[in-house]
């Protein structure tokens, strides 16, 4: 953590902006706090700082270890400069509807980084990025992503109590996360508060509609899997994927009948700039980010933009999965 971002973050268990204070055991010579703590100087709860991570959450709080375990696994496969794509940049320029111009020298919020995909994004076009995950992915994010110099910073908290100072950003963005919490409206709802006046939001989600409800397979299986542990759910993943993949694979490139694979239980995807082999590493992955997690409750985006408009945001427009709004 950059002895910096310290200026930014208060107490996430005090109401008010409590500041904290940051002692520092470790660090390097660019300000990076690699070991040390932060404590509240109103309730004195201290916050520890391990990995250059500052750690906002208990073991018991992380409700999502599957994502965890999964971004160390597959740390590098959706980062476009680690895996030779574009994916990424292309989804997050088009989801958020942000310009590369606009994020340019920006101080902006990752709600929900997992491996640092789109905060890779983000940070390569000149911006300073803090990529906050409840999970372990956040020191996966780190790894990923301290090829920036100094211009990611990575926190692990929750989305529910987020420890930064309000009207601190001036974008925000949470992508594909709110789906995957226990109270998506309460995430909806807290993000838009840590926006400077002017400040820019991006929401992506999986959205609810008559596809969803197709894949009934994939729900049917869930309401097994979400309660496996890690291990297995990995295992039925492999088993699915080796078994499907040939047949999804084959059926992607061709549009008048590749809507089948969605009645596949494995999340099958056509990327003409991944081989072959990256293309089954990105299904395994996809396969196993569907049957584990705890939460995935769908969205739909008129839902979504009402709750934003509600808060006083303007220039709310929405589409299915996406929902983009500007701070007052």
């Amino acid at each position: 953590m950059n002895q910096d971002t310290a200026e930014i973050l208060v107490c996430p268990k005090c109401d008010g902006d409590k500041s904290l204070d940051l002692s520092v055991d470790e660090k390097l010579e660019n300000r990076d706090v690699i070991t040390g703590a932060l404590t509240c100087t109103g309730c004195q709860a201290v916050f520890p700082i391990s990995n250059g991570v500052a750690r906002f959450v208990e073991a018991d709080d992380d409700y999502c270890d599957n994502f965890g375990f999964q971004w160390m696994k597959w740390k590098d496969i959706q980062v476009d400069r680690l895996a030779g794509h574009t994916l990424s940049e292309t989804r997050f320029l088009n989801d958020s509807g942000w310009s590369p111009e606009w994020i340019e020298n920006k101080l902006i919020l990752d709600g929900g980084c997992g491996a640092g995909r789109f905060t890779d994004v983000v940070a390569g076009h000149g911006a300073r990025v803090i990529a906050c995950d409840l999970s372990g992915a956040i020191d996966a994010c780190r790894e990923t992503t301290q090829f920036h110099d100094g211009r990611v910073d990575c926190i692990q908290a929750s989305l529910f109590e987020l420890p930064f100072r309000k009207g601190t950003f001036d974008g925000v963005f949470c992508m594909g996360v709110i789906q995957h919490t226990p109270d998506p409206a309460r995430v909806i709802e807290s993000l838009p508060k840590f926006l400077k006046p002017g400040g820019k939001l991006a929401y992506n989600f999986y959205e609810k509609g008559i596809f969803s409800w197709g894949q009934f397979i994939k729900y049917g299986l869930r309401l097994v899997t979400r309660h496996l542990s890690v291990e297995r759910t990995l295992k039925l993943s492999h088993f699915l994927v080796k078994i499907f993949f040939p047949i999804t694979y084959f059926l992607a490139p061709i549009r008048k009948i590749r809507i089948l694979n969605f009645f596949i239980p494995i999340c099958a995807s056509h990327a003409p700039e991944l081989d072959k082999e990256q293309q089954y590493t990105w299904t395994l992955l996809d396969t196993f980010d569907w049957y584990g997690p705890r939460y995935e409750t769908r969205q739909r985006h008129t839902k979504v933009a009402e709750l934003v408009a509600n808060l006083g945001l303007e220039d709310v427009r929405s589409r299915p999965g996406i929902v983009q709004a500007v701070q007052r």
